[in-house]
């Protein structure tokens, strides 16, 4: 669900020249909401929200809902007073995720193999290679728009452009159900028409600091120099991105194959704690669940960040880099209540061989908490130095195997059992 802004004025036609314009930004409207109505055509016409519980925030809004002043990220609760009569509904990803595998394979791929999906409703295509068969841009988007709606019952809008940049922004502006063709002459034009927000990637914070300079919309920070922009951002790679992206300049290229940066998980209370046993339970489920993705993925991980959200809504996060690179529960959880501990300046010097000091409170309420694992390597690739304890345990063990191997051979049975009798049949205990 996008909350970025978009002008009337925008939505117009801006030429027909399509020379270079090459690169197609495809948005999913209202999807998730979408997908729910599409499989239940009785909510036709009526506010669905996805999102429930008293403690959930709004994943999506349906066009009917958004009337209403129901946005994204928005608390149910709070979009239960703004739409009494809405119908709300839970996530239900594996739905949404198994339509959009079947949106990019069957009609995005069917045009060219130079897709990037960056989420489960939007994507790049370069269509450079297909246009001898399809000749202009704009007939590929209008036919993926028309295919999309044809065989899974939802709309998208589509950017076609120069660049990554300015197809996005087009898709965004053409919203709903829309396509938007900037030529690549009149690129700067279209981006300098916009809010500071209209450019992907600057948040609440950096607006701030750029209005604090003068800066409230794209022309006014077309007009600063590269060096006023490293002083009003402290940053010279973000002034060199913003210098260009004022001028609807963008580079990147659409790169098919996404590497994969992390894997995580995190739960939200239904009530705020200090109850040290309630939050390291949800880290220790947490790191299950992260530990099983990367077996089932392939992947050993080399960072562990734990996500803490307090009641007042502030966060912080705190990492820390292993020694080896890891792929169980086993090794990730104890490595998050030290975590845990750091981060809310506890000495972590509990009564359990985990950490965990079941009688001490929390400092802080906890809202949410949770976990990731980062630095993703291949694991049939990855070579783990052994430790000295290793090769000392191996030398002395009857099977020459570590607690380590037994521990993930320990995990790895779980997973085969989960894998027969469902996620919650077995769980990684303490």
């Amino acid at each position: 669900m996008s909350t970025a802004p978009r002008l009337a004025a925008a939505k117009r036609d801006w030429g027909h020249d399509e020379t270079g314009c090459t690169v197609l930004h495809i948005d999913m409207d209202a999807f998730y909401a979408s997908l729910e109505v599409a499989r239940h055509p009785e909510l036709t016409g009526r506010p669905v929200i996805i999102g429930t519980g008293p403690r959930s925030v709004v994943s999506a809004a349906s066009y009917e809902a958004r009337r209403y002043g129901i946005n994204s990220a928005m608390p149910s609760a709070r979009a239960r007073q703004l739409c009494p009569d809405g119908v709300f509904l839970p996530v239900d990803m594996r739905y949404y995720r198994a339509v959009s595998r079947r949106i990019m394979t069957e009609v995005f791929h069917a045009v060219t193999d130079r897709v990037e999906q960056v989420s489960v409703d939007e994507g790049y295509m370069d269509v450079s290679g297909a246009l001898l068969a399809w000749k202009r841009p704009t007939a590929i988007g209008a036919w993926i728009r028309a295919e999309v709606e044809r065989c899974f019952h939802v709309t998208c809008s589509v950017g076609v452009a120069a660049n990554k940049l300015v197809a996005k922004m087009a898709s965004t502006n053409a919203k709903p159900n829309g396509m938007l063709l900037i030529p690549a002459a009149r690129s700067a034009q279209f981006v300098q028409m916009m809010p500071l927000r209209g450019i992907p990637g600057i948040g609440p914070s950096l607006e701030k600091r750029l209005n604090a300079w003068g800066v409230g919309s794209v022309a006014d920070l077309a007009a600063m120099s590269p060096q006023a922009l490293e002083q009003a951002t402290g940053s010279a790679a973000a002034a060199r991105g913003l210098w260009r992206a004022a001028r609807g300049i963008d580079e990147r290229p659409v790169t098919p194959v996404r590497e994969e940066k992390s894997v995580g998980s995190e739960e939200t209370l239904l009530k705020d704690t200090t109850d040290q046993r309630v939050v390291c339970r949800l880290l220790r489920e947490a790191c299950d669940e992260v530990a099983g993705t990367l077996r089932r993925k392939g992947f050993v991980a080399r960072t562990v960040t734990v996500k803490l959200r307090f009641a007042d809504l502030s966060y912080r996060t705190k990492s820390r880099t292993l020694e080896r690179p890891v792929d169980t529960a086993g090794a990730l959880y104890p490595t998050c209540v030290r975590l845990l501990h750091e981060m809310l300046g506890m000495t972590g010097d509990g009564t359990r061989s985990d950490g965990v000091s079941p009688d001490v409170p929390l400092p802080k309420l906890i809202r949410l908490a949770g976990m990731s694992a980062s630095g993703l390597e291949a694991a049939a690739t990855t070579a783990v130095q052994p430790s000295l304890d290793d090769m000392i345990e191996e030398a002395t063990s009857a099977d020459a195997s570590t607690a380590s191997d037994r521990r993930r051979r320990a995990e790895s049975a779980l997973d085969e059992v989960r894998r027969k009798f469902g996620k919650g049949a077995a769980r990684f205990g303490a």
